[in-house]
């Protein structure tokens, strides 16, 4: 986030932090897109379905971390170019492949949650009790997703 000097905002390493957080679930969301529109095979029904709830979710995600970096002082990241260019998830294209598409799914769950923790840590540090519950809400939820995940996958 070159744009963003350390002096103009306070809560700087939380701004920055939720902006690589905003670009990695923006990233992940047109994944999940992707998915949905390109599953085949016997389990369509399921994915197809599993993976619309999962980016309709990642959406509501992307306004609350975005309307949180507000609330905190800074500017939200809002183009593709500083979405791939923030985020540690990568684009995925044309999996078709169930097993596949579920094992990348809960790879970049795990990102998500690795990416929120490391934020917590540092929203704690500096008393930030607004992004610690926003982010301990998310992290619940991503974990039992990582379960279900792993559990279909076994």
């Amino acid at each position: 986030m070159e744009t963003l000097e350390k002096t103009q905002v306070k809560n700087f390493e939380i701004v920055t932090g939720l902006n690589d957080l905003l670009a990695d679930l923006q990233v992940h969301y047109q994944n999940l897109r992707g998915l949905h529109w390109n599953v085949k095979g016997t389990m369509f029904f399921v994915l197809h379905s599993k993976f619309e709830e999962y980016y309709n979710h990642t959406a509501e995600v992307v306004d609350e971390v975005a309307e949180r970096i507000l609330m905190v002082g800074g500017q939200p990241v809002h183009t593709f170019s500083d979405y791939l260019s923030n985020a540690s998830i990568k684009e995925v294209k044309n999996v078709s492949d169930g097993i596949h598409a579920v094992s990348l799914v809960l790879d970049q769950t795990n990102t998500l949650l690795k990416r929120m923790k490391a934020i917590l840590d540092v929203a704690s540090d500096e008393n930030d009790e607004g992004t610690n519950a926003m982010l301990s809400n998310f992290i619940s939820e991503y974990e039992k997703r990582t379960w279900m995940l792993q559990t279909f996958l076994s």
